[in-house]
């Protein structure tokens, strides 16, 4: 007896032993990777602006963390500050960023094992016509009871890098949920500053227009007086009327215009639209920038811009889930284990001979899918090569904003200053046109041609030194300035660099898998590859005309 429990615990032993070297093995296969590796596409930007940058603009690195305070209105900065605490888009937008974490987190759960515990009791009763309850007489036909308790584990062995690549594109997608709420906060501070830019030029138009209908009114009731004493006929009387009515009509749509303008400001700040009515009633004057303004060169932006950063990481994700669609054309191994007390009475429930316990390894593998995983890799392809299209529109259309802007900028400075000096010179001759009038010495016609075009120069101010402003905004919006001065510690991305670039992960040519040991050979899917390769290669202006 003593032999025959000998050699059963050297059977139990070589079993053991052959369990445990094949679950080691199979943990060491985990090296191998497959699908392309990302590499981040070099884009070649010009290392100047299009044209010789206009007065006033300098080609110089810049800190844009807080550019709205160049426009020195503490109103503004108030504003501003405001609105990120409550805005509702951007708290979408934070909201999003936290789901992308525990998206992230999910995915990372998967590299470790599982454990759940069980518990059950039943009663059953084996049919007599079978071989274990009939012949193996084990149930009598009275049934029988059975309970069991235990924990069962379980672990994927991710040997082609399915789980690692689905971790490699959920990081990715954090990365660029946390670009996107720092581009929602780009347009918001640039959308609060517009607007209220917007609401000082309208408030100024608005005295303006008011000033000057007082004047044509005082000019109305000088024709008047001259038409009573019979030195001047009627005409003159109907045409000061009709310059009267003409500028009131104005008054209410730069009225309206205003309100609207508030109602803007007071939902951007994530209150109701008459929340700032009290506060902003009161005019003020235009934010205006004065001095050299830095606007760095092409490269800056691109590092910068969150649009673009996001779709790098977009890209980044794309790529990786090439992987996790490539890793289903190879069968997947998992160890499973339990451990636990089973028993058919209660009272030996917890006894040690009730005491249980398996572990083993097993694969299952999708031998015939009728093309479904091909064609899942082709789709996930396209939508990586989609994706860098997508990178690729995202760097131009940057660098169009950006070129666009400053021209619009600087030309609008001039234009403005041509406009004040007409302005100067329609003021004058508002004044000499009444002083002859009233000596008789010209005709009443000049005289409401210098009013009209005093009223319409001096709105053509105004509105010039609004789009100045705006202009400054959208400029500086297109550099993509602004976030970092409200960049919250938690969300910065988890694989960023540290300059702030977008990590240095596109398709690496020819690598599909990175192995200790795998090659490019034992990639199922060279098409993917192919694609995705060459996706990475940019369509730019030349090198000979660009730097790196």
């Amino acid at each position: 007896m003593s032999v025959l429990n000998a050699r059963k615990s050297i059977a139990a032993k070589a079993r053991f032993g052959v369990t445990a070297s094949m679950l080691l093995a199979m943990a060491g296969l985990q090296a191998c990777t497959v699908g392309p590796d990302y590499v981040r596409p070099e884009i070649v930007t010009p290392p100047a602006w299009s044209g010789e940058l206009a007065s006033g603009l300098e080609a110089t690195p810049t800190d844009l963390g807080a550019w709205w305070s160049r426009l020195g209105d503490a109103t503004l900065d108030g504003l501003i500050q405001r609105a990120v605490a409550s805005n509702l888009d951007l708290r979408q937008a934070q909201a999003r960023v936290r789901e992308s974490r525990a998206a992230l987190g999910v995915a990372r759960s998967d590299e470790l094992p599982s454990v759940d515990a069980n518990g059950s009791y039943t009663r059953q009763r084996s049919s007599e016509t079978t071989r274990q309850g009939g012949a193996a007489g084990r149930d009598t036909g009275e049934g029988f009871d059975l309970y069991s308790t235990g924990f069962d584990a379980g672990w994927e062995v991710d040997i082609f890098g399915r789980v690692r690549r689905n971790v490699e594109a959920a990081s990715a997608d954090l990365d660029s949920a946390v670009e996107a709420r720092r581009d929602v906060l780009v347009t918001l501070v640039a959308e609060v500053a517009r607007n209220y830019v917007e609401l000082r030029a309208l408030q100024r138009r608005l005295d303006i227009a008011q000033q000057n209908l007082r004047s044509q009114e005082e000019t109305l009731t000088l024709v008047r007086s001259r038409f009573e004493a019979g030195l001047t006929n009627e005409l003159d009387v109907a045409r000061a009327r009709t310059n009267v009515e003409t500028t009131r009509s104005q008054i209410p749509t730069l009225v309206a215009g205003a309100r609207r303008t508030i109602f803007r400001l007071s939902v951007l700040l994530g209150s109701a639209p008459g929340a700032l009515a009290q506060e902003l009633e009161t005019p003020g004057a235009i934010p205006s920038v004065s001095g050299a303004i830095p606007v760095g060169v092409p490269g800056d932006v691109i590092r910068r811009r969150a649009d673009v950063r996001r779709a790098e990481r977009s890209l980044a994700a794309a790529t990786a889930r090439i992987g996790v669609a490539t890793a289903d054309l190879y069968p997947r191994f998992r160890i499973s284990g339990n451990l636990g007390f089973q028993s058919g009475q209660f009272g030996q429930f917890f006894n040690g001979d009730s005491f249980a316990w398996g572990i083993g390894p097993s694969f299952t593998w999708a031998v015939f899918e009728a093309g479904r995983i091909r064609g899942t890799i082709a789709a996930q392809d396209a939508r990586t090569e989609a994706a860098m299209i997508a990178y690729e529109a995202s760097v131009l259309r940057a660098m169009e904003e950006v070129e666009g802007a400053m021209v619009s900028f600087a030309q609008e400075h001039n234009r403005r200053a041509s406009l004040v000096v007409a302005a100067e010179a329609a003021q004058r001759a508002v004044t000499l046109s009444q002083e002859l009038y009233s000596r008789g010495l010209t005709d009443f016609q000049n005289v409401l041609d210098a009013q009209r075009n005093l009223f319409s120069l001096q709105d053509d101010v105004v509105q010039s030194e609004r789009t100045v402003g705006t202009e400054f905004i959208a400029m500086y919006k297109a550099l993509g300035g602004g976030w970092e001065t409200f960049e919250p510690t938690t969300d910065q991305p988890t694989s960023a660099d540290g300059n702030g670039a977008p990590p240095a992960t596109a398709p690496k040519p020819g690598n599909t898998a990175t192995p200790a040991g795998a090659t490019s050979s034992n990639a199922p899917s060279s098409a993917g590859t192919d694609r995705a390769a060459s996706a990475q290669r940019a369509v730019f202006p030349p090198a000979s005309a660009l730097v790196p």
